[in-house]
């Protein structure tokens, strides 16, 4: 017979639970619950501080909620505590990037750390702000950074405002963005040149190969990231490499075993060796590293951060390296200023020996292959006195650095190339500041840039002081000197041009419009134009203008190129492009505030000066457009 099939839960009730008693006995009902008032729940104010600042760091509360939080009661104002969480949060969620410059132990008055914040960003802005209005029509002269210097707020909070306005997003603020660059590059050269000074005044044993080439490398780059505590990271990254290989071969070398923060010497000549072989097979066999023959001349190969991205470099920059890895292994090579290529030293006899056959000379561009003095000699086709082979110091090590960034900023005449040559030479004058060749090229090169006369007058005077047998070369300068500052006096306001004048008439196109030559093929934005060709006879001559089929008699437009040049073009040589888009040159912001996709809208300043220019161009923009 078979089993009667279970009823459903739905059809029967819920299972007998453990609660009911045996053989169906069911248990008296709970009792009612009480019908008297409910307690109230705590107040806000009767809740723990750790829980009241809890609840006013995580909700959406700013600066202004918090503030007004802290008056209503005591026990919120303990809460909101000027050194407490609360206010650490606040800054952290509105300018994250500043807390790394706080210790986690540290005690710190949030609120007062806010305001200077706050105060500094307002700062920032007004002085970004007033820069296109006074320096649109020349150069930022050399008294233009007064208010930067004498800031009363810290300029790490200044410049944190300067990093929000360059990462604003979109294609806007461009004037903004243009000045807040070169304020911060200001800024940042100041501080670098200061640390450089603060390096070059310890005792000879103190200085770190390794972080000069960093502060040139900070200098030249002051908008990138860069700092000596990554780079140093970098470099213990191939050490620990070394290290690895090195212990595959001898489990007890002493730079295997050696610890964290310990100062090692290796003195044993076949130790040294095996660091020295286990080095040369990481870095060159390993990691690849190896000297720039194709690209020589390239800035990048001195640069000591861009040495260890692509892994090239030039003789002193792959040496500056190889000695830092090797002096952390222990063993101790020494610079060596060899004319033409630098080389270091490993010593093989007595240490401090000075009698030049009792050391390997180790090429660092070569693999890390040991010379001796006669393959030294080979290597750059001469002889040379045995004074070549003695030790660099860390100022002479620096100054041939800054030496070749001098000499690829003089091979081309561009304005990256300009501003290598100027960026070299503050660095060179910091170390020599009374060298008067370079004191003269520095004066040479403002002069022929045309900027900072009235500095160029106080290093001229500088240098007649130092040698009065330069009053010639001195003299033709300072006389030319003092005609630009005249002439730059007796200059009437802006120059407004208008379309609508007659003698402009033969004027097609404005500001703004994104342009193509058609000879050169090149993509540009007008920024200016002129009726006819106003350069001199030399210029139209050079530049075989007449051979033009309306010549020099036809406007000519001063445009900003792709390449980062700027060019005063023919107008039969422009025409609409039908592929409008941005131009990356590094002074667009000078001129334009905003990209709009098919052109560019000028900013406030050279509106004025070509005031119908914005309603031509938008006109000319949908006629294209309809054309497409």
């Amino acid at each position: 017979m078979a089993a009667p099939e279970r009823a459903s839960e739905a059809e029967t009730g819920p299972a007998e639970s453990e609660a009911d008693g045996p053989e169906g006995l069911v248990l008296p009902p709970p009792p009612p619950p009480p019908t008297g008032p409910r307690p109230a729940p705590p107040s806000l104010a009767e809740l723990p501080g750790e829980l009241l600042e809890l609840i006013a760091c995580c909700g959406p509360l700013n600066a202004s909620d918090v503030a007004r939080l802290a008056c209503t009661c005591r026990r919120l104002r303990e809460a909101c505590q000027p050194r407490g969480k609360v206010w650490r949060e606040q800054l952290r969620l509105r300018w994250p990037s500043l807390m790394k410059y706080y210790n986690q132990v540290d005690s710190v008055n949030w609120l007062e750390e806010y305001k200077q914040r706050h105060k500094a960003g307002l700062e920032a802005r007004r002085i970004v702000a007033s820069f296109s209005k006074r320096f649109f029509s020349d150069h930022v002269p050399c008294d233009g950074f007064t208010d930067i210097e004498t800031l009363e707020c810290p300029s790490h909070f200044f410049e944190d405002e300067l990093m929000s306005i360059l990462n604003m997003e979109g294609r806007k603020g461009l004037t903004w963005k243009y000045y807040a660059k070169k304020i911060l590059y200001f800024m940042r050269q100041q501080n670098i040149l200061k640390k450089l000074k603060v390096y070059l005044q310890r005792p000879a044993d103190e200085q770190s190969f390794l972080e000069g080439a960093v502060l040139i490398d900070q200098y030249c780059n002051p908008l990138s990231d860069i700092c000596l505590e990554s780079v140093q990271a970098q470099v213990d990254d191939i050490v620990a490499k070394v290290r690895k290989f090195l212990k595959s071969k001898n489990s007890r070398h002493p730079s295997v075993t050696q610890k964290a923060g310990e100062v090692l010497i290796v003195s044993q000549a076949e130790l040294q060796r095996q660091v020295l072989d286990a080095m040369n097979y990481v870095l060159y066999e390993q990691l690849k590293y190896k000297g720039n023959e194709v690209d020589y001349y390239n800035s990048l190969n001195s640069y000591i951060r861009q040495v260890l991205i692509h892994r090239t470099g030039i003789p002193i920059s792959l040496s500056v390296l190889y000695l830092t890895i090797a002096r952390q292994l222990g063993v101790r090579l020494e610079p060596v200023n060899f004319p033409s290529h630098f080389l270091l030293r490993w010593c093989q006899g007595t240490e401090g020996s000075t009698n030049i056959f009792d050391y390997a000379y180790i090429d660092a561009f070569g693999k890390g292959k040991q010379l001796t003095v006669k393959e030294c000699e080979y290597l750059i086709g001469h002889h040379v006195t045995e004074e070549f082979y003695g030790v660099a110091t860390a100022k002479e090590v620096l100054q041939r650095m800054v030496g070749n960034l001098l000499n690829i900023g003089k091979r081309e005449s561009t304005d990256q190339s300009y501003q290598l040559l100027r960026d070299s030479l503050d660095l060179y004058l910091a170390m020599y500041p009374d060298n008067v060749q370079h004191l003269m090229l520095q004066a040479r090169l403002y002069f022929h840039l045309g900027i900072w006369p009235e500095k160029v007058l106080d290093i001229l005077q500088h240098i007649q002081a130092l040698d009065p047998s330069q009053h010639g070369a001195v003299g033709y300068l300072v006389q030319h000197t003092l005609e630009h500052i005249e002439r730059r006096k007796e200059e009437a306001g802006p120059d407004v041009k208008l379309h609508s004048e007659e003698k402009h008439k033969d004027v097609c196109y404005s500001v703004g419009l994104i342009m193509k030559h058609k000879r050169y093929g090149y993509n540009c934005v007008i920024y200016g134009w002129d009726p006819a060709c106003m350069m001199g006879n030399e210029w139209i001559r050079n530049m075989n203008v007449h051979s033009l089929p309306h010549g020099s008699q036809q406007p000519f437009y001063n445009v900003l190129v792709e390449d980062g040049s700027c060019r005063y073009a023919a107008q039969e040589n422009l025409e609409y492009n039908m592929e409008p888009r941005e131009i990356p040159h590094p002074d667009i912001g000078r001129y334009f505030a905003e990209f709009a996709g098919t052109h560019y809208l000028a900013n406030a300043e050279l509106e004025f000066r070509y005031p119908e220019d914005l309603r031509l161009t938008l006109a000319d923009v949908q006629k294209t457009k309809k054309s497409w």
